[in-house]
C-alpha cells in the first residue's frame, strides 16, 4: 500500500492505494509526498502510466520531488507484483531486436564494460520484473520492465512511454528482487 499527500512532510489532503491508479487527479489536486507502507511502486508524472518513472520501495518520502529533482507532481501509480523464481531477459543493441543479443540474468551495471554492447534499444524479459537505466551504475532515467516483448523504448508499449523521447537506450539494468520489500 502506498499513501499520497498533497504537500510535502505528509501534510494536506490523502489518498490511500493499494493497487494500480491511471488517474490520481480525482483524489488529489496535487501530489508531493507519499509513505509506501508495503511492496514497490512505479509513479509516473503523467496519467495513464505515462511520462517520467521513478521506482520507490518500502519507506516515507517527505518531499520527494525535491528528491528525485522533479518539476511535476505524480499523476498516476502501478503496484510492481512481487516475483519469485528465476531472472531472464534478452537486450539487443537495435530497436525491433536487432544487432547485438545478450542475455542476462543478473543485474548489470554496465552493458558497455560487461557486453560491449554501446546501447541497449529493445529487449525481451522473458522472467522477473527490471528496472533498466539510461546511464550505467543504475543512474538517470529509468523504466519498468514486466515479462514482454520491447521492440522500441520509445514507443507506448502499454506500460507507460518515456514521453516522446525518441531513441531511449539504455546502459544499466537491475532485477526487482523479494528483498526490495
Amino acid at each position: 500500500m502506498i499513501v499520497f499527500y498533497e504537500d510535502r512532510n505528509f501534510q494536506g489532503r490523502s489518498y490511500e492505494c493499494s493497487s494500480d491508479c491511471s488517474d490520481m487527479s480525482s483524489y488529489l489536486s496535487r501530489c508531493h509526498s507519499c509513505r509506501v507502507e508495503s511492496g514497490c511502486w512505479m509513479l509516473y508524472n503523467h496519467n495513464n502510466y505515462m511520462g517520467n518513472q521513478y521506482f520507490m520501495r518500502r519507506g516515507e518520502y517527505p518531499d520527494y520531488m525535491q528528491h528525485f529533482g522533479m518539476s511535476d507532481c505524480i499523476k498516476s501509480c502501478r503496484m510492481i507484483a512481487m516475483h519469485r523464481g528465476n531472472y531472464r531477459m534478452r537486450i539487443y543493441e537495435r530497436e525491433n531486436f536487432g544487432g547485438q543479443m545478450h542475455e542476462m540474468m543478473n543485474d548489470c551495471d554496465n552493458i558497455m564494460d560487461h557486453y560491449r554492447m554501446s546501447k541497449c534499444q529493445s529487449c525481451n524479459v522473458m522472467e522477473g520484473h527490471w528496472l533498466m537505466y539510461e546511464q550505467p551504475h543504475f543512474r538517470g532515467r529509468m523504466m519498468y520492465m514486466r515479462p514482454g516483448e520491447y521492440s522500441n523504448f520509445s514507443m507506448g508499449m502499454g506500460m507507460g512511454a518515456m514521453g516522446g523521447m525518441s531513441g531511449m537506450r539504455f546502459m544499466s539494468m537491475r532485477r526487482i528482487m523479494d528483498s526490495w520489500y
